[in-house]
């Protein structure tokens, strides 16, 4: 942004961003859409994400994701992620992230902005976008696997997007858990019903629209029961299935190379059969209008997000131009060291970080020639 050279960096904080994404669920879900189909045109690179675990530890694990963005977005940075499921027993999240945007021109970065919540706002928009490209029946009542920030978030989205939908039926194996969730659930919106489940069959069975987000590492569902009609399942968390259910149903993915590894129910499929003939097609191709939503000869659609680091750049830079907009963040000035070159004269003073507002009103009165 033209009001932060190249020495400056914008810091937003969790509330800052939760205050500019409020409400805001059609405007994120298109502009994931157009993420989408930019990276299903091949105007992206995005490198694998990198896992890093600790010795003796299973159940932890940080994740970066690096990507770049073009074709109007013009974004490069990465997600630096960790999930930690000990953290609720603290009384805190499981999840913590930042993400930095980085100049294109330069390099340098730009912003740092708090993730987490990019990250379940994102993966929720994604779910609810693969819904409406994917299931063309009714969806009066969506099935909730998993009880936590993600599925709520999912559940939000869903409404906001879906229309029809009068009841959600949720199973957690936790079910204090479960009934924390209905109360949630229930504040966001007075018609809809919520119903507890005694298991996640029941949910399979009973719902046209499921999405499944766990903690779940390894597959904990064997079996899938007969569905009554079209059903549409948003597999967000990736392990919940067997490898022979995945093989059993129509399968559309974000992307064929990133859904295929780190042991998610695809990759097991694959290891499987020795290919990937099984997944149909990416939700760009979708669309982008080069396949169709769903095969008739399959009851079951499956949507199997990995979820990739070109959805939170593009929102983390609509978050970060809201931002500027509504005077939000802090700006750390002269955040990088002065040229090489430069070192031996005297060492510029350090300055504290102030806000956006009192920073544009100071370029405006530079820009006038005044001196404070």
């Amino acid at each position: 942004m033209e009001y932060i050279d190249n020495s400056d960096i914008l810091i937003l904080n969790g509330d800052e961003t939760l205050s500019v994404l409020e409400g805001r669920e059609r405007e994120v879900v298109q502009l994931i859409g157009d993420a989408y189909k930019t990276h299903a045109g091949g105007q992206s690179m995005l490198p694998h994400s990198s896992f890093l675990r600790f010795p003796a530890d299973d159940r932890n694990r940080i994740i970066a994701l690096p990507a770049f963005l073009g074709d109007g977005f013009g974004l490069a940075g990465i997600k630096w992620i960790a999930s930690f499921p000990g953290n609720l027993e603290r009384g805190m999240e499981r999840a913590s992230a930042v993400i930095i945007l980085n100049s294109t021109e330069t390099g340098r970065p730009r912003a740092i902005i708090e993730g987490s919540v990019i990250s379940a706002k994102r993966t929720a928009a994604s779910a609810a976008l693969a819904a409406r490209c994917l299931h063309d029946g009714p969806a009066d009542c969506i099935g909730i696997i998993g009880c936590g920030l993600i599925s709520f978030e999912v559940v939000r989205f869903l409404l906001a997007t879906l229309p029809g939908v009068d009841s959600l039926l949720v199973f957690d194996k936790q079910m204090q858990k479960a009934a924390q969730f209905k109360e949630q659930c229930a504040a966001l919106s007075e018609r809809v019903a919520v119903e507890l489940a005694p298991d996640a069959a029941t949910v399979l069975a009973n719902c046209p629209l499921i999405a499944l987000a766990t903690t779940a590492g390894t597959p904990h569902i064997q079996q899938l029961p007969p569905a009554t009609g079209q059903r549409t399942i948003l597999h967000v968390s990736l392990r919940d299935f067997a490898p022979e259910i995945i093989l059993s149903c129509d399968n559309v993915v974000d992307d064929v190379d990133h859904v295929c590894r780190a042991q998610t129910s695809l990759h097991l499929a694959e290891q499987l059969t020795g290919g990937r003939d099984f997944i149909r097609c990416g939700i760009g191709e979708l669309l982008l209008g080069r396949a169709e939503a769903r095969k008739p000869e399959h009851e079951t659609t499956i949507f199997s997000p990995f979820g990739l680091g070109v959805l939170d750049l593009a929102l983390a830079d609509f978050v970060f131009r809201q931002g500027v907009e509504q005077d939000l963040g802090t700006a750390m000035t002269s955040f990088f060291p002065a040229p090489w070159t430069e070192r031996t004269r005297a060492p510029r003073p350090a300055q504290p970080p102030f806000n956006v507002s009192y920073y544009r009103e100071k370029r405006i009165l530079e820009t006038c020639n005044l001196h404070y």
